[in-house]
């Protein structure tokens, strides 16, 4: 994923006036990405259907993580996924900025390769340290205690501010 979004800034990346609007947009980026990982998680990827598509469509997408959560085949979206998803989020940029737009991208792909990687360390990794360990601690509370609250995965502060953080280590 990651040489994808340098070669997107590499092709399509071309300079602004100021380096400071690059770094600004890129900013935006990360922070399109939080908010998009929280709402993603806590409102399709838990979404509750009677609907037998919606559900299995549900548990395609997420549900089978759930099932397995140690499983370090379904801790990551495929790639075909993921590079699908991006080049979506990347048209999106471009259609509301233009060139400008890849630099929102990478802000964005950025967040999605740091929230990956968190992630991906929560479940197969001691993740020692304080850091490491809040971040371990907030993800296996999402899994082992409610699947309903501690939706975000690499900006944990949302689940307090959108009052989804489980505090307890009892349902």
């Amino acid at each position: 994923m990651l040489p994808a979004i340098a070669a997107a800034g590499w092709t399509n990346a071309r300079p602004l006036a100021a380096p400071h609007q690059a770094l600004g947009l890129i900013a935006a980026g990360l922070v399109v990405w939080v908010l998009f990982e929280y709402a993603m998680h806590r409102y399709l990827f838990h979404l509750q259907s009677e609907l037998a598509l919606v559900k299995w469509f549900v548990f395609l997408i997420h549900g089978n993580h759930h099932a397995s959560p140690n499983d370090p085949m379904r801790g990551l979206m495929p790639l075909p996924v993921s590079m699908g998803v991006g080049a979506l989020v990347w048209a999106l940029c471009l259609a509301l900025l233009g060139a400008p737009g890849t630099w929102l991208l990478l802000g964005f792909m950025s967040g999605y390769v740091f929230y990956d990687a968190i992630h991906f360390a929560c479940h197969q990794w001691p993740m020692r340290g304080r850091l490491g360990s809040a971040f371990k601690r907030h993800h296996m509370r999402h899994h082992h205690v409610d699947e309903h609250g501690n939706y975000a995965i690499s900006a944990i502060f949302l689940d307090r501010l959108f009052r989804s953080r489980i505090t307890s280590l009892r349902r």
